[in-house]
């Protein structure tokens, strides 16, 4: 089975490391989805929430990130 966990994670928090961490034990593999929310003044561009995901997580296996950079209209 595959976890999908969805997110704005800005910024992520030891929380969101703890789900990501037990999503791991229970299923194969876990998507973690950076989303954008344009309502919402973001601290970190996508990009670098990406990035601080992936440094957080490196030691786990089985995680795929998966993002979309904001259309310029939802700017």
């Amino acid at each position: 089975m595959i976890a999908i966990y969805p997110g704005s994670f800005d910024p992520i928090t030891f929380g969101h490391l703890d789900i990501i961490e037990r999503g791991v034990i229970l299923f194969e593999k876990v998507i973690v989805a950076v989303l954008c929310n344009p309502s919402k003044h973001s601290l970190f561009s996508v990009e670098k929430r990406v990035q601080q995901i992936s440094q957080c997580t490196r030691h786990l296996s089985r995680i795929c990130l998966l993002y979309t950079s904001p259309s310029p209209r939802d700017s």
